[in-house]
């Protein structure tokens, strides 16, 4: 999942920008109070920490990226011991990744939750979201409009807030944050499709996943634009293509499967 790895990217940039200017072994200086930078200190942007032990703690965190179980726990360190903490944001957000690459969606959403409550247009935390709500909605769920109603409106804000979201760190190359922008807008169309799919909306799945499609022509977007098309009864362009995925010889077993089955129940006669 590309919102995966530039989460990464984001977290990074976000969190290490002002940690990174300091000397090793030398606490961050807190910003001024009034907000302006110290007298002779180049303005800094984004949390800083305010101690060594706090710089010690989030450089913890930011190592720990890519271990789900190391990393749920240097979140809970630097939240516990720095209750004040400016990186509180990023903490819990690298929580709810964390979770979900565990494939714990319900803790996902809850960390995710959480950072919707320190900052309410957290574009990565309302994609987790919305996405987790789209692909755990179930067709015969009581409280299905219920929940895809509030995935739509998550994954629609995502795409609004990343439009005009400043870059995290000055020094992210703007190709860099462009191309994280495209690919995360791209996840939140894929999201909008997975949810009208599931309310038998096939236009505007096919739209959605065309949008999807556009920002990043992965095979699992594909596949779900087959699939929209086959179930609106639109089979030919669906099998065209499914063809074109499966011609793919380092295709994913898994995606192989889904697109194979989808051409059989396209080609039924």
């Amino acid at each position: 999942m590309k919102r995966m790895i530039f989460a990464g990217v984001l977290i990074v940039a976000t969190g290490a920008f002002g940690l990174m200017a300091q000397p090793q072994g030398q606490p961050a200086k807190p910003p001024a109070q009034s907000g302006q930078a110290a007298p002779g200190a180049p303005a800094q942007q984004g949390p800083m920490p305010k101690s060594q032990a706090e710089q010690q703690a989030v450089m913890a965190l930011i190592q720990a990226q890519g271990n789900p179980d190391a990393q749920i726990k240097a979140a809970d360190e630097l939240l516990t011991k720095f209750a004040d903490t400016q990186f509180k944001e990023m903490a819990l957000y690298m929580q709810a990744v964390a979770y979900e690459q565990k494939g714990d969606g319900d803790k996902a959403m809850i960390y995710a939750e959480k950072v919707l409550e320190v900052n309410p247009k957290n574009f990565q935390a309302s994609l987790l979201i919305g996405q987790v709500l789209a692909q755990k909605t179930r067709e015969n769920d009581l409280d299905k409009e219920e929940k895809l109603g509030r995935a739509e409106k998550l994954l629609t804000g995502a795409i609004e807030y990343v439009k005009t979201a400043p870059k995290p760190n000055p020094q992210l190359p703007d190709q860099q944050w462009e191309e994280a922008k495209v690919f995360i807008t791209a996840e939140a169309h894929n999201g909008l499709g997975m949810a009208a799919l599931t309310r038998k909306k096939y236009d505007v799945a096919i739209k959605e996943f065309e949008a999807a499609l556009s920002g990043d022509p992965q095979p699992t977007y594909s596949v779900r634009l087959a699939s929209a098309l086959q179930q609106s009864g639109k089979n030919a362009e669906a099998v065209v293509i499914l063809d074109k995925v499966l011609a793919d010889p380092q295709l994913h077993p898994q995606i192989k499967s889904v697109a194979m089955s989808i051409k059989t129940a396209a080609t039924k006669k």
